[in-house]
């Protein structure tokens, strides 16, 4: 058993947290795909599951960013331009590509949300390899791994369009592209995980042993999309293998920092939020994603009557252009945020709040925090 396990783990959060959100998220969605015939969701996506995995984990995953940025006045004072340019910046990208065309927008939207969900998988993983002190190559050959496994079904879906399912609206990818380049990028997928696996057990050979958290989180990624989108039959398989692993670590991520930014006495007034813990934290990032959801529904889609009525708004196809790329701006902004707000190099008090760096005070040394450890710096988390 000694030989299985690295000499000194490197978990993110903690050994329970991390096999909860990375290992523990795929095993979930796993178990709902197998169980779809008993929950009557084979086929579309059933309302019930619709308002769990679609507003309360990634509608509400991406309003969590407000934790990490405009609920908080000192950040904002630091980096006004960035809070301020990015949502005006992509409303305008949203603006021109709607005035192209309707699925222009969502063409682009679709495009700019499956880099955001790549970089995230790769970004856990660059934490856990950086955070080991791994070397240059075995970094280079996890951040392939990750890419094999989330791109190799991606190329794959590109070349067996249409599928039952989509990413935002039916025909939001670029179809065109060869059967066989499918065939070739799962193959070329296939080869570089097993050369993963190879170097995994080569380091168990060698005494290394395994960094766990890593290990699972590739593999539940690979769970995660090969069977989201190679092996889904339906809407219902493709949405819960696509949000859980995406958006429940992102929540860990966004509480354990708003906690340790709320100790520092950050947020102000919007500190009350936190006052309820957990519970609190979630149940206000539910409460803007119905809200954000009921606008959509109200006036764009009109198909949801049951949850949101049926009280629609009509809009002229000019003012379309400008109103849906307004309702996409939580998400825009929260894609465009996330390449900035996660580099420790320019805000070194980011990884005490998360709990991976020692609390410095002005009054004496440094404080360690729970899960303290010499993580290097990364470039991102997400």
């Amino acid at each position: 058993m000694p030989r299985l396990l690295a000499p000194s783990q490197s978990w993110l959060f903690s050994p329970r947290v991390d096999l909860a959100i990375f290992a523990g998220s795929a095993l979930v969605s796993v178990a709902l795909v197998l169980g779809a015939p008993w929950l009557g969701a084979v086929g579309d996506t059933p309302p019930w599951a619709w308002l769990l995995f679609v507003v309360c984990v990634d509608v509400a995953h991406v309003w969590s960013t407000l934790f990490r940025t405009y609920l908080d006045p000192v950040e904002l004072r630091e980096r006004p331009g960035l809070y301020l340019g990015a949502p005006l910046a992509a409303w305008a990208v949203g603006v021109a590509a709607h005035q192209v065309s309707s699925g222009t927008f969502w063409t682009l939207f679709a495009y700019v949300a499956l880099f955001h969900f790549v970089r995230q998988q790769y970004g856990w993983v660059a934490l856990y390899t950086r955070k080991a002190r791994a070397s240059a190559a075995e970094r280079r050959l996890d951040a392939a791994a990750i890419y094999a496994a989330t791109v190799g079904p991606v190329v794959w879906w590109h070349a067996n369009l249409p599928r039952e399912f989509w990413w935002f609206v039916e025909g939001d990818f670029l179809p065109g592209l060869p059967a066989w380049m499918g065939t070739v990028a799962l193959v070329l997928h296939a080869v570089v995980l097993a050369a993963w696996v190879l170097f995994q057990i080569v380091r168990v050979v060698r005494g290394e042993g395994l960094q766990v958290g890593k290990v699972l989180l590739v593999g539940a990624t690979w769970v995660a999309w090969f069977g989201g989108i190679v092996l889904a039959r339906d809407d219902f398989t493709f949405t819960v293998m696509n949000v859980v692993l995406h958006g429940v670590p992102y929540f860990v991520l966004l509480f354990r920092y708003s906690r340790g930014r709320g100790e520092e006495g950050g947020y102000g007034a919007a500190g009350v939020l936190l006052r309820a813990g957990l519970p609190g934290f979630l149940l206000f990032l539910v409460a803007l994603a119905f809200t954000e959801e009921l606008l959509w529904d109200r006036i764009i889609w009109h198909d949801r009557p049951g949850i949101f009525g049926s009280l629609d708004v009509q809009l002229a196809p000019d003012l379309l252009a400008l109103v849906v790329p307004l309702l996409a701006l939580p998400q825009a902004t929260h894609y465009v945020l996330d390449a900035f707000i996660w580099k420790p190099g320019r805000q070194p008090a980011l990884l005490a709040r998360l709990g991976w760096a020692p609390r410095v005070t002005s009054d004496g040394p440094p404080i360690a925090t729970s899960s303290e450890s010499a993580m290097a710096v990364p470039g991102r988390s997400d």
